[in-house]
């Protein structure tokens, strides 16, 4: 797993409150589309939104990340 990739699409996502499509995430971390979206689904704090389109007959999905609330317990707390 590329972590740079990694860390540049949560920054993109967090900084994006109403999500991003995978052209845009390819575009804004300057690398191939095919690898943005293979990260994606292999991230298991991201998740598709929705969708828009169609066009050209194509609907683009709209990628966004889970962020914990600040008071949020991590699981090892009791």
């Amino acid at each position: 797993m590329r972590t740079n990739l990694t860390k540049e699409i949560r920054e993109h996502l967090k900084r994006s409150a109403d999500g991003l499509t995978i052209k845009n995430l390819a575009l804004f971390t300057k690398r191939d589309a095919g690898s943005v979206s293979k990260q994606l689904k292999s991230m298991p704090d991201t998740y598709i939104d929705r969708w828009i389109g169609p066009f050209r007959g194509q609907y683009s999905a709209i990628w966004c990340i889970v962020v914990p609330p600040s008071n949020c317990p991590h699981p090892k707390d009791k």
